[in-house]
């Protein structure tokens, strides 16, 4: 038995080196495995953030919007193999959605409201939508398979986020390929989407400057047109100081002034306030000024003029614009101010010693009503008179206490300079308006004329 004890314990030694011998065995191949798990995980980051430092390049090499569409619609369905992909931009102020581009569509520019089907939902609520059968969601709109033709199956539709983390678009993906949209995909888009972001917001904001740059040459050219129809200087009267001030709020605007010889001893005069300001009063004021040199060459008397005025204005303007005038007819010789004021700001006559004499009759608004018929004033002027007229850009100037400026301060403005010329009386009473409004809120377009009477 001893024998036979020794030769037992003899092998036990072995079947623990055989043990030992065949642990060492598996363990490295257990450890090459885990080894060749490790190096395709890092292969697969190294090539995702190739694809991204290359979808970055990609992304930024243009701040054209129509061609960034292209680039991330062709990116993205290559990386996520998918068959087509629509890119929906956010207009947040109209709380839509609109594409420029579809890809694999040709059809006119895509708009639908925050909410409505996946795009819309996702554009409201943030979040990224993963579909393998998108006929069985109930937010998704068939409406453009119906009317392409196309069938939609697997779906992916994320939301776009700028920097701040706000939704600048929505990227839709159709039909995966080979299965459905995974997390690997979901993954590598949002790591583009953030690229993306970025260079349609720069896109954007080139795109804006572009229009902005273009905006300002049209208004420059619109505002040196509007001064060629202004005339160049106030005329040389004899026995009269004439000067006049013309300023817009803005690049160009919708008061008017005009100085017309009808014969050597009559002149007529014309300042007017084309409702509202900008781009659209100052094409009405063109209208005016070249419908007004038209009609003095035919109708002399004021009264038609601004009978025949008001209607063809009425009717180039379908009574969306009206306007304030005053019109007035100077008989030189006579000192005779003959007039209308058609809705206008009242002008003024100052007389040394006198109270100021406004200058109301006339009648209603031009380019509001058809077939107006006007009534004519009649003012006798004296040597050393001063006739002020003016927009009420100059009257209803306002304070930072919201009190307007008023006729009574510009008549009280121009009397302390009754001694002065015709421009040190208008050049008076701007800086007086200028001191008084500085600060205030209402800003408009202005007129001042002065006429003196020699």
């Amino acid at each position: 038995m001893g024998k036979a004890a020794a030769r037992s314990d003899a092998r036990r030694p072995r079947r623990g080196r055989a043990q030992e011998s065949g642990a060492a065995v598996r363990g490295p191949a257990g450890g090459r495995a885990t080894h060749a798990v490790e190096l395709e995980r890092q292969r697969r980051t190294i090539e995702r953030l190739q694809t991204l430092v290359e979808a970055s390049k990609a992304l930024n090499s243009t701040l054209d919007l129509g061609e960034l569409f292209e680039i991330t619609l062709n990116m993205t369905t290559q990386q996520a193999a998918a068959e087509r992909a629509s890119l929906f931009l956010v207009d947040a102020q109209r709380k839509e959605l609109w594409t420029l581009v579809a890809q694999g569509l040709e059809q006119k520019e895509i708009r639908l409201p925050f909410g409505k089907g996946l795009a819309g939902w996702v554009a409201e609520s943030g979040e990224t939508i993963a579909l393998e059968d998108a006929y069985s969601d109930p937010r998704f709109d068939r409406s453009v398979d119906k009317a392409s033709g196309y069938r939609t199956r697997t779906m992916l539709v994320m939301p776009v986020k700028d920097r701040a983390g706000r939704i600048v678009a929505v990227l839709q993906l159709l039909n995966k390929r080979q299965g459905s949209f995974s997390h690997d995909d979901i993954e590598l888009l949002e790591g583009i989407s953030v690229h993306a972001a970025i260079a349609l917001d720069n896109a954007r904001l080139h795109k804006e400057s572009l229009e902005k740059q273009k905006l300002e040459r049209e208004l420059s050219l619109a505002r040196t047109i509007q001064r060629g129809l202004l005339p160049e200087k106030p005329p040389q009267l004899e026995g009269y100081d004439v000067a006049v001030r013309h300023e817009t709020s803005l690049q160009v605007g919708g008061d008017y002034y005009d100085f017309i010889e009808l014969s050597p001893s009559t002149q007529l005069f014309l300042v007017a306030d084309v409702e509202g300001k900008g781009a659209p009063s100052a094409l009405v004021m063109s209208n005016l000024q070249a419908t007004l040199h038209t009609l003095v060459r035919h109708v002399h008397a004021i009264e038609g003029i601004l009978f025949n005025l008001n209607d063809r204005i009425l009717e180039s303007t379908r009574g969306g614009k009206y306007m304030t005038m005053f019109l007035g007819l100077l008989d030189l010789p006579r000192r005779g101010l003959h007039y209308i004021n058609a809705g206008h700001v009242a002008p003024v006559v100052i007389r040394r010693g006198s109270e100021p004499i406004y200058l109301r009759e006339g009648g209603m608004v031009v380019g509001l009503m058809p077939g107006t018929r006007y009534r004519r004033g009649f003012m006798q002027l004296e040597p050393g008179d001063v006739v002020l007229t003016c927009t009420d850009g100059i009257t209803e100037a306002d304070n930072p206490a919201e009190e307007q400026y008023g006729a009574a301060r510009m008549v009280a403005q121009a009397s302390s300079q009754l001694h002065r010329s015709a421009v040190e009386i208008v050049d008076a009473i701007h800086a007086d308006v200028e001191r008084f409004s500085r600060g205030g809120q209402h800003q408009d377009d202005r007129v001042l004329m002065a006429i003196k009477v020699g």
